[in-house]
């Protein structure tokens, strides 16, 4: 994280797309937060993906349950350890802390939110937002992020490869958990939205702290004084 040569984990075409998609998706965790608070079942849309979903039968049930375990405590730790060491072999270091503190602060948002908004499933279990889906989207992140800066792509072809690779990562931990029953739709998209509005605001930070600890100068978008 102190090397000068590091690159940093938001190059100038990440920043300029994922700024006002962080912002978005704050957004949208809110206001589905809001339009969720207090319920215990499904809406209309969700009881149909719910339905199509649920009680798939092998292998789909063997897959759904290998996926979510990976966001269990003993399989994140272990795609973290895996992630970290990869990040570290090939010198990474910004994105090796990115992993780890990524993906423990958009898991602790989901967290936070969980009694704030009080939505049940299963017999009273907290369910919005998926923390599962935030880990996976934010385990994502912290390494899509990464390499399309060290790819050198451009503005359009940067953020779209992190896009694909968030939206993939969540949709296959979202699937997990509503073919399992233990989310509804729009808690896994709400678990998406909250690793997508946490994690690259946590690599800025990072990059921030790390550039400063080198003796870069960091950009603060005011006009220098004379």
């Amino acid at each position: 994280m102190t090397g000068r040569a590091a690159p940093a984990l938001l190059t100038p075409p990440l920043r300029a797309s994922f700024g006002p998609a962080a912002a978005l998706a704050a957004l949208m965790v809110t206001v589905l937060g809001i339009r969720y608070a207090g319920h215990s079942g499904p809406g209309r849309a969700e009881a149909r993906i719910r339905a199509a979903f649920e009680g798939a039968g092998p292998p789909w049930r063997q897959l759904a349950v290998a996926t979510d375990f990976l966001g269990e405590p003993a399989g994140a730790a272990t795609l973290v350890a895996a992630a970290v060491t990869g990040c570290l072999l090939v010198r990474w270091f910004r994105a090796a802390v990115l992993t780890v503190v990524g993906a423990g602060l958009a898991v602790g948002a989901t967290t936070l939110l969980k009694p704030l908004v009080g939505r049940t499933i299963n017999g009273g279990h907290l369910s919005y937002p998926s923390g599962h889906t935030a880990f996976a989207t934010a385990l994502v992140l912290a390494v899509a992020l990464p390499a399309a800066g060290r790819l050198g792509l451009g503005k359009a072809a940067g953020p779209l490869l992190v896009f694909t690779a968030a939206l993939a990562g969540g949709a296959a931990m979202g699937w997990a958990q509503v073919a399992l029953g233990a989310h509804y739709p729009t808690d896994t998209l709400g678990g998406w939205c909250t690793a997508l509005a946490v994690t690259p605001a946590t690599a800025r930070l990072i990059d921030r702290a790390a550039d400063r600890r080198a003796g870069r100068p960091v950009p603060s978008g005011r006009p220098a004084r004379r």
